[in-house]
């Protein structure tokens, strides 16, 4: 028998650490998510929250603790296209020579197995993803010709095709102009309306505070504050306008551009000791 409360649950993080190879960038995380919620991760460049993500999604290791998606432990999640990802960058990339439904429909392949072929459903799933994020008149257009902030909603639409009843989203509204992040903001509401629970890593909650309720802040590893999103920016330490690769000083040896630097505290992890 199912517990109400578990069943009830996103996401769970019991004294949880994340980090990449033996560094724990991410340090004694307890977080409950509940299936619906719209929440905010906030943090300063470097800060681990991108790490906090990825963790989430099996893309940093899991160090000690407990993660639990959707009822299962992280990576142990039957059926991947329960979770919907949309990584840090502003676009798909401008020489990819394929169309929009093409690029959406690779959203669908989580649902289809190894071999499976895209019958009806996945076709409607497809166009109704497209749909969802304004660019139906657009889906066989080239991906190339599209603008940077059409290009991140495609981005969005390739997650939703997949129906997920999670969506990571990690920095969304970066780089992309008002009229994009606004409708962005009006896809988010109706994907979370449906009930899709939402995690958004961002510097910029203004465009989406109407979608995002709960916000927490990561602070050199640590969750630092839970509660409503008003107030949270503050603690959070943003400090304006970030863009994907950004930071603050040189990249540690031997960490890729798209990883975050550990912060000044930073554990090492070894034999499972710290």
């Amino acid at each position: 028998m199912t517990d109400s409360s578990t069943a009830d649950t996103a996401l769970r993080l019991d004294g949880a650490t994340i980090g990449y190879g033996d560094v724990a960038i991410v340090r004694d995380a307890h977080l409950t998510v509940r299936r619906g919620e719209a929440l905010a991760v906030l943090g300063a460049n470097g800060s681990g929250k991108t790490t906090l993500s990825r963790g989430l999604l099996g893309l940093a290791a899991v160090l000690g603790g407990t993660v639990e998606v959707l009822g299962a432990p992280v990576g142990r999640l039957r059926e991947r296209g329960r979770v919907g990802y949309v990584p840090q960058r502003h676009t798909v990339s401008g020489a990819m020579p394929a169309t929009v439904r093409e690029v959406v429909g690779v959203g669908r392949l989580p649902r289809l197995g190894l071999f499976g072929r895209p019958g009806p459903r996945d076709r409607a799933a497809v166009a109704d993803a497209v749909d969802a994020v304004g660019l139906a008149d657009r889906l066989e257009d080239p991906v190339a010709s599209l603008s940077g902030g059409q290009q991140r909603r495609v981005l969005v639409a390739r997650a939703l095709a997949a129906e997920p009843e999670l969506l990571v989203m990690d920095e969304p509204t970066a780089g992309v102009d008002a009229g994009s992040q606004e409708a962005l903001a009006g896809v988010l509401a109706r994907v979370s309306a449906r009930g899709t629970t939402l995690v958004v890593v961002t510097h910029e909650t203004g465009p989406l505070a109407a979608v995002l309720s709960r916000a927490v802040v990561v602070d050199s590893g640590r969750l630092t504050y839970d509660g409503p999103l008003a107030g949270a920016e503050t603690l959070a330490g943003t400090g304006g306008h970030h863009h994907p690769g950004e930071d603050d000083g040189p990249l540690v040896p031997g960490y890729r551009l798209d990883q975050p630097r550990p912060a000044p505290d930073a554990v090492r992890v070894r034999n499972g000791s710290r």
